[in-house]
């Protein structure tokens, strides 16, 4: 890993977490993520699976957790497997963790070797009524390959039928979703890292340059400050293709005249920044991207001051869209007529804003969180308002990350990141 070790009382605290919430005599099993092939011999980089990571700290494949607080025994209570480490594998792959290594990044005491897994689980399954399986329940999540979770989940139900079966994804979407302070720091980090990445693009950006080239920039400066790279894929979108709301081609030359839009972050210790900025190819908005520019700032800065604790999701979204209207009135995008006879089930503003402006944030970029749920302090959300005009060839999204607090507004954890057109088109010039 590129990043500096993580203190392991974090991971000691989320499993506290965790295991708070478990039902009496019952285990819960965290797997990681497979190594995906491509083809051949070849495999995409590995990517820890997010739930095993937030309650141990380790970030290697063919590991699993066990949780067992009220197991008979204090060793039993939590287990770490991880696959045995060998002069050999040092050689070909690196070394994977010692036991002891194990304990100096989680705080899990008891570590085996992964070969001893079903061995062990059924001496625990022997002593335990319930089992939480991890189950992927995000309300984004479109899965279609099944995962090292998945084929565990089949073994063991089909293993241990006479057993009742929990799920662990509730626990996790509700305590995953209130940062600590030590990951609201790994999140500022993170953003700092795209702020370098951000004002290493602004001089560079000229006319004739490729949306590539510019991609080029920003994961050489993720790189260099210990990122693995973006936190998800980037958008780089020049001209018309700003209005595509998931353009990720990023093979277009950027003209005269026209802006670039971009959706694009660093991740650090698998925490994700997410940052969206708008800016002039040559330097300069032209007046009718600046009218639009500053109205996309206004409703985010409104936006913001919302996001406090007691807010309801669905609430915040209604307000936002009548903030939304009233700049599209302004605009000349809207009019009276529009308003009057729109479907309230979509309305007449999400012509040109149609996606939501605010999401959970934190080791994933689209984080856990239970929407039905009032707004907490500590939890960390964007706030992404955007205006798309097909016809005028060119669409504006702004976006920051911000963490709400006990009381008055959120902190903008992107507040140094150069947002005001001014300040973009003088560090562009």
């Amino acid at each position: 890993m590129k990043y500096k070790q993580i203190d392991r009382n974090l991971f000691i605290k989320n499993r506290k977490k965790f295991t708070a919430a478990m039902s009496a005599n019952s285990i819960a099993v965290f797997n990681s993520n497979d190594i995906y092939p491509v083809s051949a011999d070849s495999t995409l980089p590995f990517a820890q699976h997010r739930d095993i990571f937030y309650l141990s700290g380790v970030d290697q494949e063919e590991s699993i957790l066990v949780l067992f607080p009220d197991a008979p025994f204090e060793h039993q209570r939590e287990i770490l497997f991880l696959t045995e480490t060998n002069d050999h594998i040092a050689v070909w792959e690196g070394a994977k963790l010692t036991q002891e290594q194990a304990f100096e990044v989680s705080g899990v005491k008891t570590v085996y070797w992964i070969q001893d897994f079903q061995k062990i689980l059924k001496e625990l399954m022997a002593y335990a009524d319930t089992i939480y399986i991890n189950t992927n329940e995000h309300y984004r999540s479109a899965v279609e390959t099944q995962t090292r979770e998945d084929r565990f989940i089949k073994w063991w139900k089909e293993t241990y039928p006479a057993h009742r079966v929990a799920k662990s994804n509730p626990i996790l979407q509700k305590i995953r979703s209130i940062k600590e302070p030590e990951e609201i720091a790994l999140i500022q980090h993170a953003c700092d890292i795209t702020e370098k990445g951000f004002r290493r693009i602004l001089p560079f950006v000229k006319p004739g340059v490729w949306e590539y080239e510019i991609e080029a920039e920003l994961i050489h400066e993720f790189i260099r400050n210990r990122s693995k790279g973006f936190a998800y894929t980037p958008i780089i979108a020049s001209g018309n293709n700003s209005n595509v709301l998931h353009y990720i081609e990023n093979n277009q030359k950027c003209l005269a005249g026209d802006i670039i839009l971009f959706d694009t972050a660093a991740e650090y210790a698998n925490y994700s920044s997410d940052l969206s900025r708008t800016i002039p190819v040559n330097g300069k908005y032209s007046s009718r991207q600046r009218q639009v520019y500053d109205a996309v700032l206004r409703v985010k800065n409104e936006a913001t001051k919302m996001l406090v604790p007691g807010t309801l999701w669905r609430d915040y979204h209604t307000e936002v869209g009548k903030i939304m209207t009233s700049e599209l009135l302004d605009l000349g995008l809207l009019d009276r007529a529009d308003i009057k006879n729109e479907d309230p089930a979509w309305p007449a503003y999400k012509k040109y804003f149609m996606h939501g402006t605010s999401h959970h944030m934190g080791l994933d970029t689209h984080d856990y969180g239970l929407l039905h749920l009032p707004m907490e302090a500590n939890m960390v959300f964007t706030v992404e308002p955007g205006i798309y005009i097909p016809e005028e060839g060119f669409g504006v999204r702004i976006e920051d990350n911000v963490v709400i607090q006990p009381k008055g507004e959120p902190i903008n954890l992107m507040k140094n990141i150069p947002i005001l057109a001014e300040e973009i088109e003088d560090l562009m010039n």
